[in-house]
């Protein structure tokens, strides 16, 4: 069990006990050589679960973006994405340092990107003084817990295709994407050339994610892997851990969503708070402070005394909580007595 109720991401979920004991028990050996059968096994079958030829397993998700952003892209190109994607807002500026590729960023204005928007930005010209559109970018679910609805990404496969530019797919929340719209990760990743899926969030993995696409370009990706030193030897360990992610914890996915509803459902009980319960789609919840002069650091040191952790929302003006296999019902109630006490004592 956690110390805490931890609200703050689904990365904080720990490995399951299933999980504990295929680490110690895999079959290893050195992956530099493409010797280690664990490890391939969870490359083949996490391929075949988005509807891919390939995947090379990688220590992150980042890890896994970067390479694929350097794999699709020249140096000078330009990548579509929205602005508010991991990859533009949470990881380091690699894109610039690493691949030497620059953002043409959208800011949708509704919940998803739209085919619309995605067109608007893309290079149609020959004019040598523009950079190329090398790659769009698209990220599901959103980090607003948000799914991209499967029509937006099957015409995104359509204009992908018209304008000979691949798409790239930032998954790494699919598999609950794909529990929100009732549909497999495959038929939502089908629409990608490339697809990184985490195994480290929800699914409960210790570590770890998948960079899936056609075999030539994860062989290249492969070597960009390399280049990066993410190439591990007896990655077995890890990938043993991932197996059981992907065998046993997408199917419960389901049940972190039914979480996350009843808590949203219950915070609508207080009028000092602004929540829009029918923006819940999956496992991440979005509650705003009405007063603008509440104290946020005090909101976060409040609720650790009562053994509860929580994030402010990058605004600064309310909280992102997320629901996963470490929170249930009962930890809910006791965020939501501790919430009132809280607005009672301000």
């Amino acid at each position: 069990m956690m110390n805490y109720i931890d609200f703050r991401s689904d990365s904080v979920t720990w490995p399951t006990e299933e999980m504990r004991s295929a680490m110690q028990q895999a079959v290893v050996g050195d992956d530099a050589y493409g010797e280690d059968p664990t490890t391939a096994e969870l490359e083949s079958y996490g391929a075949s679960l988005v509807g891919k030829e390939a995947a090379v397993f990688v220590p992150s998700g980042t890890f896994a973006n970067q390479i694929a952003l350097i794999t699709h892209c020249n140096r000078g190109d330009e990548i579509i994405i929205d602005d508010r994607s991991h990859i533009v807002q949470f990881e380091s500026g690699g894109a610039a340092a690493l691949a030497n590729v620059q953002f043409r960023t959208i800011e949708p204005k509704g919940k998803a990107i739209t085919i619309d928007e995605i067109t608007a930005k893309i290079r149609k010209g020959e004019d040598e003084t523009e950079p190329k559109t090398a790659l769009i970018c698209i990220e599901d679910t959103m980090l607003n817990g948000n799914t991209i609805p499967l029509e937006t990404m099957r015409e995104l496969r359509y204009l992908s295709s018209r304008y000979h530019v691949p798409v790239h797919l930032d998954g790494a929340r699919l598999f609950n994407a794909a529990a929100a719209q009732n549909v497999s990760a495959a038929e939502i990743a089908q629409n990608a050339d490339s697809v990184m899926i985490s195994l480290s969030k929800g699914l409960c993995a210790p570590a770890g994610a998948l960079l899936c696409g056609s075999k030539s370009f994860i062989s290249k990706a492969k070597a960009k892997r390399n280049l990066l030193g993410g190439t591990m030897h007896q990655s077995g360990v890890l990938a043993a851990a991932g197996l059981v992610a992907l065998k046993t914890m997408r199917q419960r996915l389901a049940q972190d969503h039914e979480t996350a509803f009843y808590l949203a459902n219950s915070l609508t009980q207080f009028e000092e708070l602004e929540i829009d319960i029918t923006s819940v789609e999956t496992n991440m919840v979005y509650c705003k402070f009405k007063d603008e002069n509440f104290e946020s650091e005090s909101l976060c040191d409040f609720f650790k005394s009562r053994n509860i952790l929580v994030k402010l929302n990058k605004q600064g003006d309310g909280i992102m909580l997320m629901t996963h296999r470490w929170i249930n019902r009962q930890d809910i109630d006791a965020f939501v007595k501790a919430m009132s006490d809280f607005l009672k004592s301000s």
